[in-house]
């Protein structure tokens, strides 16, 4: 039976070796008992035995470890943070995996130095990869993961995979491949980072559960997205025009949107207008109809009267603007002299005082 299960956990976990310590407690113990060796009963030897023997089944779980016991390599329970207590070995084995240490793995690149400043290497077999659209790009990330909090994450991870760090890093690349496969250069040199990270995660954590693997995918994050060294400048040039052609269409379409609003105000105002004028040129109009039609009936039924009202009020409104002169039926049979001292009197008074400064002016 080998010393070690798949992924490296050592068979016994962390417990002592039994024989081991009875015979350091027997060496410790031997000075202070009395008389000598030979005359030490036989039963209390294998009480001590006994009493040691069961103590190295006494364990403790931090607080950030799930325990894992196994019964003759089968898992019999599992048990949360804290002391518990196993049948010593050989019967019964406890394994303490981290659950709640969030792992990192580096792809397409290597620290180097954690500084500061950090010192990194590129890899170039993990980082280059191949775009739907034929090109290549140098794609570094970084996945972080974890032990799955359900009850069977521990155990798959424990059992089902021999190499973990492993097998996440060709997990995380095959993922990433696909991904980098299904978009275009430009996608992931500019706005779908965001994308590829979210689709990379979601397809490497579908590769975890297929193969039962016990972990979790916390993030898949992009550290840096380049063109090759080779034809770097190049893909800087179209990245810059780009970023040039959008600067200009958002500056077109905010001039558009400060334009279109005021002339379709204005349009809007032109159009009230008239209508207000129409409205306001017909109820005028239908005013005026119904005033001669009223009017007409009025006269229909006296028409004298009508007439020597219709005259009286024309008069009344002109005669307010003109000279008048009333005479009366009588003056109209024989002469009259009629003699406008008023007005010659306003006549000259406005010559004297236009007379007046003139006057001045030459003395």
């Amino acid at each position: 039976m080998p010393d070690r299960f798949p992924n490296g956990f050592p068979r016994g976990g962390s417990d002592p070796d039994p024989l081991a310590e009875i015979r350091n407690l027997w060496e410790q113990l031997r000075p202070r008992l009395p008389g000598t060796a030979p005359r030490l009963r036989p039963w209390l030897l294998v009480a001590i035995a006994l009493v040691v023997y069961a103590l190295t089944g006494v364990y403790i779980v931090a607080p950030d470890e799930h325990a894992i016991v196994l019964r003759f390599g089968k898992i019999a329970r599992e048990a949360g943070p804290g002391p518990g207590y196993h049948l010593p070995w050989p019967i019964e084995e406890v394994l303490k995996p981290a659950v709640t240490q969030i792992r990192k793995e580096e792809i397409g690149f290597r620290t180097v130095a954690v500084g500061p400043p950090a010192q990194y290497r590129d890899v170039d077999a993990e980082a280059l990869m191949l775009s739907g659209d034929e090109n290549i790009v140098k794609l570094q990330f970084i996945v972080q993961y974890k032990v799955k909090a359900d009850p069977q994450g521990p155990a798959d991870f424990v059992f089902n995979v021999r190499d973990p760090q492993s097998m996440v890093r060709d997990a995380a690349e095959a993922a990433m491949r696909e991904i980098v496969g299904r978009n275009d250069i430009d996608n992931a040199l500019t706005e779908g980072k965001e994308r590829i990270q979210n689709d990379a995660q979601a397809l490497l954590q579908t590769l975890l559960d297929r193969y039962r693997v016990g972990l979790e995918v916390v993030t898949v994050k992009l550290q840096d997205v380049d063109p090759p060294d080779q034809v770097s400048d190049a893909f800087k040039d179209v990245i810059s025009a780009q970023q040039d052609k959008e600067r200009l269409i958002n500056e077109a379409r905010g001039h558009a949107n400060d334009v279109v609003p005021k002339a379709r105000g204005q349009a809007a105002q032109l159009v009230n207008e008239a209508e207000a004028y129409s409205a306001a040129k017909v109820q005028d109009a239908t005013g005026q109809a119904q005033r001669f039609v009223a009017l007409y009936e009025e006269y229909a039924k006296a028409r004298d009267v009508t007439r020597l009202r219709l005259y009286l009020e024309t008069m009344e409104e002109v005669l307010p603007r003109t000279n008048t002169i009333v005479l009366d039926d009588l003056a109209g049979k024989q002469v009259v002299p009629y003699l406008p001292l008023e007005q010659a009197l306003r006549r000259r008074a406005g010559e004297a005082a236009e007379a007046a400064p003139a006057g001045e002016g030459r003395r």
